[in-house]
């Protein structure tokens, strides 16, 4: 064991250098083309890690640019064991402080695209092998790197790579917590179907529209210190009543659990559908009137996060906002807005007052 650390440590810069390497390819999936399925810039990873593997004195395949890997040891008919991961990463997205694909290093640490999900990783193992092999480790079955493409957006590659070869005896991958994760993060796919196209509006302006992607308005915002936040992901509408979207959710809360909290999440639904139709059986006229008294209905169980303190603030339906004052939700301001002061009066809806003033009896 000593000796294999000493190794390593012997081959770090050069570890280091062959990671920094592969992450400066903008492997996000792209246009496909009969030679590049998932983009130009993907096969370039692939091909140039497989170059990288070859120079390290490994035998190399390339399965139709769709995914790779370096073999060590003998191949029989007993089959192999592998350590798989991927080359292919997600959009860049924002809040870089340099370019995502440079590889440039701070404090002693890495930063870029790709760096941990999953370049850094499965270069790793193929160091680790390297090491391996310059001991002189003689393996009595193959070892495989398998060098994926397509792990963000489908698993096309590892498909195509069953079609072409046998699974390995054993398998590894280095694309989470060492050394061993049972199941690092779930995933549900969730369809809300609505009574009418009016509904599913109004499910997308309630929910969908402007979201955070934290889950927070659906009440189902989860976190766990170790394997991360919840998240949706792939908002699709399928058809005029039917929305589609997925999460993806951490260790801690189970698939049942988010189901529920779904279900129960309105907790008056069915105040709020008659809530709706009585409002839209009034015209714009009688909504707006300053002389009528104020109607609403509570969402039970939905509530707004104030951006500034963190705090909760309770969301309410009410037929005095009309599409001229703005679509989805709609900031209520009591202290400043005499129809707003009215409402929130009528609802016992607390406010904080901002400017000087007398706000005991009018905005």
């Amino acid at each position: 064991m000593d000796k294999i650390l000493q190794q390593v440590n012997e081959l770090t810069l050069e570890l280091i250098d062959g990671i920094k390497r592969i992450v400066r390819i903008p492997s996000v999936q792209d246009t496909a083309s009969e030679d590049a399925p998932y983009g130009k810039n993907v096969r370039k990873a692939l091909l140039e890690t497989l170059k990288l593997s070859e120079e390290l004195g490994f035998e190399t395949v390339n399965i139709d640019n769709h995914i790779g890997y370096a073999s060590f040891g003998p191949k029989n008919k007993e089959g192999y064991i592998a350590a798989i991961g991927h080359l292919d990463v997600v959009p860049v997205g924002e809040g870089w402080k340099h370019d995502p694909f440079s590889a440039y290093e701070e404090d002693g640490v890495i930063y870029s695209r790709g760096i941990l999900d999953n370049k850094g990783p499965i270069l790793s193992c193929l160091y680790a092998l390297y090491a391996l092999k310059q001991l002189g480790y003689k393996p009595h079955r193959e070892i495989r790197i398998i060098f994926g493409c397509n792990e963000e957006t489908g698993f096309h590659d590892l498909k195509y790579y069953l079609s072409k070869e046998q699974p390995p005896l054993a398998g590894y991958t280095p694309d989470c917590k060492f050394p061993v994760v049972y199941a690092e993060r779930g995933r549900l796919v969730i369809n809300v179907k609505c009574a009418n196209t009016q509904e599913l509006h109004q499910f997308l302006n309630a929910y969908v529209l402007n979201s955070d992607h934290s889950g927070v308005k659906l009440g189902i915002d989860f976190k766990n210190d170790e394997f991360g936040k919840l998240e949706t992901r792939n908002d699709k509408i399928i058809d005029d009543k039917t929305f589609q979207f997925a999460i993806s959710y951490p260790y801690g809360i189970t698939c049942k659990e988010l189901v529920e909290r779904l279900k129960n999440k309105i907790k008056n639904y069915d105040e709020v559908v008659a809530y709706q139709k009585e409002t839209s059986l009034k015209s714009e006229f009688d909504r707006i009137s300053n002389v009528k008294d104020k109607t609403g209905c509570k969402l039970e169980g939905l509530y707004a996060i104030n951006p500034v303190n963190g705090n909760k603030v309770e969301l309410y339906l009410a037929d005095f906002v009309i599409d001229g004052s703005g679509t989805g939700a709609v900031m209520a301001v009591p202290c400043h807005d005499q129809r707003d002061y009215e409402f929130a009066k009528k609802f016992n809806i607390p406010f904080i007052q901002v400017i000087d003033g007398d706000c005991s009896n009018k905005a």
